[in-house]
């Protein structure tokens, strides 16, 4: 059965994307702040709880906490799909989101056992957040309305970046020590909002039971209405009572069959080929959210502007996310009619112009120093550099609005078993890039990211097409297991 068969109407399924979206900037404006200032913070906690004597007591970190997130992310995306199929994406997205409400409560008072089991939490709870959400968009989306519903998700989900980062740029500007009066109303106040957000999923309108379940339960009682047999009603209240136990065995093995799917998914050759894809936004995640960022902050030639270029580099980042998905979410419909792979060209594109003007721009050695007075190839433009951020948000919202049509389209029947590929692709790659980020220098990462992102887009052009030979009206194919 496809995942899109329900019965909702559109107006719901559009309250649904709306509501969803919400759901997410709140939980996410709780998470993308928190990862902001999450290294600084505890620094500080470090300062202020040193003994007498300098003994440090307490030694989390969060660098070493969003490599558990992202490692634990990945794995546990393998499991994310038979947990969806057990319990459905709505619960899904609220189980994975209270694992993130209970991940910023333990920076109320942090306990360096309580952040790295927060972290392992986190990385589990993400990939049944993701995967559910993947699964819930593809149900209220068709083929026509796809793009548009992932690209006004996403300028939503990303409208998290832009209110964290404004937030850190006002509030903490020049700041380099973070007292208990900051940090302890800062984290009730992230903790707040992202329980909202995990609280806002519930309000989602979902099919409550299983469509076949459902139409055999109506034709057994209409022909037990006509039977002789079941006059006062008995043999259809057991059978429909076995109808309700056929329909927990059928979660059951719908669990392991969605754990099966993913496994015969990942070596198809479609998705092998979109692999390549989803492996390049993991590592140019890593790139726009970690190190352009410290690269920024590094370069010491923009004076003493640096450190507040790096929350401006972040708006900007932000705003081009929201610019992507919002210019793809309006123009769904037109965009799709030409395919994905024009979309994907353009972010491929400018991604390539952004990295040659971010390697014209930042020192080779900026992401693996603390401070650096040297040039690249031409003197540091501030300007350049904020125009960068914009670029390298708004690419990566090209990437991600068409991954997420594309797997929606093509994958229908199988979408969170897909959904949960592409997550693990995605947070894989990010862990890997965030290894090497530290140990070598900027044009490297460049030349890492550049190499990528031309097979990624390549890869994706291959299966674009051949979706759309398959398929050239519907522009959808459900490619048959191996």
């Amino acid at each position: 059965m496809d995942d899109r068969d329900n019965d909702l109407s559109s107006s719901k399924k559009m309250f649904n994307v709306l509501a969803m979206g919400m759901a997410f900037l709140l939980m996410f404006t709780g998470f993308q702040t928190c990862g902001m200032v999450e290294q600084t913070v505890l620094n500080s906690y470090i300062n202020d709880t040193k003994t007498a004597d300098g003994e440090v007591t307490y030694h989390g970190s969060g660098y070493i906490s969003l490599a558990i997130i992202y490692i634990v992310f990945a794995f546990a995306n393998w499991i994310a799909p038979s947990v969806v199929s057990l319990i459905g994406p709505k619960y899904s997205m609220f189980l994975g989101g209270i694992t993130y409400t209970l991940y910023l409560a333990t920076f109320i008072k942090p306990l360096t056992p309580t952040l790295y089991i927060g972290s392992v939490l986190v990385g589990f709870g993400a990939a049944i957040l993701w995967t559910g959400q993947g699964n819930f968009l593809t149900l209220n989306s068709d083929d026509e309305t796809m793009g548009r519903n992932s690209g006004i998700f996403w300028a939503m989900l990303q409208c998290s970046l832009l209110i964290g980062n404004i937030y850190v740029f006002f509030s903490w500007q020049g700041v380099t020590n973070i007292t208990e009066h900051q940090r302890v109303p800062l984290f009730i106040g992230l903790t707040a909002v992202c329980g909202c957000g995990t609280f806002l999923v519930l309000i989602l309108r979902s099919q409550h039971k299983s469509p076949r379940i459902e139409e055999d339960r109506e034709q057994l009682v209409s022909s037990g209405s006509n039977d002789d047999r079941s006059v006062d009603g008995s043999d259809v209240t057991q059978d429909s009572a076995s109808l309700d136990d056929k329909g927990h065995d059928s979660k059951l093995n719908e669990a392991l069959q969605a754990f099966l799917t993913s496994i015969r998914l990942f070596v198809q050759p479609e998705m092998l080929l979109l692999s390549i894809t989803f492996f390049y936004t993991g590592l140019e995640l890593t790139f726009f959210s970690g190190v352009y960022s410290t690269c920024v902050g590094a370069t010491k030639q923009f004076g003493s502007d640096s450190d507040k270029l790096v929350g401006l580099t972040g708006i900007m980042i932000g705003v081009g996310e929201i610019s992507g998905g919002a210019i793809f979410g309006i123009f769904g419909k037109k965009t799709i009619r030409y395919g994905r792979d024009p979309v994907v060209l353009l972010g491929g594109f400018v991604h390539l112009v952004t990295f040659f003007l971010i390697f014209l721009n930042i020192p080779d050695e900026a992401p693996i120093m603390k401070a650096t007075l040297d040039t690249a190839y031409i003197d540091p433009n501030k300007d350049l550099a904020i125009a960068c951020g914009f670029l390298l948000g708004f690419a990566d919202a090209c990437f991600n609005t068409q991954c997420y049509s594309i797997i929606g389209s093509t994958y229908p029947k199988k979408s969170a078993p897909a959904f949960a590929l592409f997550k693990f692709e995605q947070s894989f790659a990010a862990a890997v890039g965030f290894f090497y980020s530290s140990y070598i220098s900027l044009k490297w990462q460049l030349l890492i990211l550049v190499v990528f992102g031309f097979g990624g887009t390549l890869t994706f052009f291959k299966v674009e097409r051949k979706v759309r030979q398959v398929a050239p009206d519907a522009n959808s194919v459900e490619y048959p297991d191996i």
